[in-house]
């Protein structure tokens, strides 16, 4: 077995909860403003930060729902969100994070396959949440803010609660995240306290984040990006964010240029933004050292643009929700263009030949495998996925074809999962597929995605309808009340069959190369 090593020291695996990990990061700077809410300017102190967290994993506590038991939580970006998330932490239960851009039925799926019993939200997004409710266990609702006739967040708020309720480190899913994994319907990812605290610990010491350090946090922390590099890293590494509800270019760079950020933690849309918008010219962005891509790869040409018109290292890392998330990052000292880094501290990796399953060496094309603490638990309700992506005593498949060179850089090659990634979002072929087919006048679909330099990539789809078959203008007006923004397809082409293997399989290398010819 060919096995390659982290060329940093091991992390200690400590024996304390993601949100005892965070207080240790904010004790010792009681005053110190930590969290901002980027639009109103409201602000929360490390001291103010840490009564709410326990005054509202109380109010949980005393309201049944603290150990042993699901909260949902569907908001955008803002302060209240990181109490919320370590208050249920706190209180020994386990949180599942929703898109807030999902219609009323993925919503429900969620709901359901977590088992939630309660559903926090912003008023914004009431209606919708309450349209989701039917069919799920959810016995309540309540709002970031004032709603007519629902609790608001400030109600749960009671007794404060001293101590972190036990839970086992290891076994205890903390966290829900929900990933498509490499098919169908979305996942539910269950992530232990381990799992969180240790990551947070794997970046800090290989990517040298710095005590102080404050950011722009635009990505959502719903998604496991922006939930441990933003949230819990910078609280738990002696940092400070400025929460942004969705990204704003203007406002992004303002936060970067008044905050003197030293680091920002992007996508590569925002890398396309800040290599060829005017608008970066404006400010000042020269405290900045380090622009960070991760979600999806970036090309050597977009990051060299991007680190030559900021002055600034231009890196990237590798993850993926099931790593908690980061298995591979860059320090600043050793950033190769279009390399995804080296391993993280504790991270092992292999090269696996998709063909044979042997191991390959140096510089040969395979499937990247990780392991090490940062590795998920497995799939929720579904021990099936999580076998056929956690094999041979912890080995967790990436569904990814990667070259490891010879000073350990890891470059991703390919994608072997069939997932598109628009704007670092997943999107699974299956889940639009079905979509597409349970339409009237639609006998087959197959989607795929198209290299886009904007979005990464964008779906696409291959339809057979019938003589009296909807057209694509009808097929996406459905989409759109049906699935999220991100999941539209923006291209349709009308066949008269999907290519398919004998079991049935399609065969999307097929439409990819019929796209390919066609220039």
């Amino acid at each position: 077995m060919t096995i390659f090593q982290s060329p940093f020291d091991d992390v200690a695996l400590r024996d304390i909860s993601i949100t005892e990990r965070v207080f240790e990061g904010l004790r010792d700077r009681p005053s110190e403003v930590v969290l901002t809410d980027g639009p109103t300017g409201r602000t929360i102190t490390a001291a103010q930060f840490i009564d709410q967290v326990e005054s509202l994993a109380g109010g949980l506590t005393a309201r049944g729902f603290g150990a042993g038991h699901t909260i949902a939580l569907m908001a955008p970006n803002c302060p209240e969100y990181c109490v919320i998330f370590h208050a249920v932490a706190f209180a020994g239960g386990t949180i599942t994070t929703i898109n807030p851009t999902y219609t009323a039925s993925e919503i429900r799926h969620q709901l359901q396959d977590s088992r939630a019993e309660f559903l926090i939200t912003v008023p914004m997004f009431l209606d919708t949440a309450r349209e989701a409710l039917p069919g799920t266990n959810v016995t309540d609702i309540a709002t970031i803010g004032k709603a007519d006739n629902t609790l608001e967040l400030s109600d749960l708020m009671k007794e404060p609660l001293s101590a972190q309720v036990l839970v086992d480190l290891d076994h205890h899913t903390v966290v829900l995240p929900y990933s498509s994994g490499t098919t169908g319907l979305p996942k539910g990812v269950m992530l232990s306290h381990r799992n969180l605290v240790v990551n947070v610990d794997q970046i800090i010491a290989g990517a040298d984040f710095e005590r102080g350090e404050v950011a722009a946090a635009f990505l959502p922390f719903f998604h496991i990006y922006g939930m441990t590099v933003l949230m819990n890293l910078h609280l738990a590494g002696g940092g400070g964010l400025v929460t942004l509800p969705r990204f704003d270019l203007e406002m992004f760079l303002r936060i970067s240029q008044d905050y003197k950020s030293k680091r920002m933690w992007i996508v590569p849309p925002v890398a396309l933004a800040l290599a060829k918008h005017p608008m970066v010219d404006q400010f000042d962005l020269s405290a900045l050292q380090q622009v960070f891509t991760g979600a999806a790869p970036l090309g050597a040409d977009l990051s060299n643009a991007v680190g030559a018109r900021l002055n600034c290292v231009s890196l990237q890392g590798y993850g993926m929700t099931e790593l908690s998330p980061v298995s591979h990052l860059s320090p600043m000292g050793s950033a190769i263009p279009g390399a995804s880094g080296l391993a993280a501290p504790n991270v092992l990796c292999r090269i696996v030949d998709i063909e044979t399953g042997q191991d390959l060496d140096t510089g040969a094309e395979g499937e990247l495998w990780i392991k090490g603490p940062n590795v998920m638990q497995g799939y929720l309700n579904n021990a099936k996925a999580t076998a056929e992506t956690i094999v041979e005593d912890g080995w967790l498949r990436t569904g990814d074809i990667a070259v490891i060179d010879a000073d350990g850089q890891m470059f991703i090659v390919d994608r072997l999962k069939e997932l598109i990634k628009y704007k670092g979002f997943q999107v699974a072929p299956a889940e639009l597929e079905a979509t597409l087919v349970a339409m009237d006048g639609i006998t087959d679909a197959a989607v795929i995605g198209l290299p886009d330099p904007e979005a990464g990539e964008i779906p696409m789809a291959f339809i057979v309808r019938t003589e009296n078959g909807p057209d694509a203008d009808t097929i996406k007006a459905h989409l759109a009340k049906t699935l999220s923004s991100y999941k539209q397809v923006h291209r349709i082409d009308f066949v008269t069959e999907i290519p398919k293997s004998a079991s049935g399989k399609i065969l999307r290398r097929f439409l990819r190369d019929k796209i390919k010819a066609e220039g």
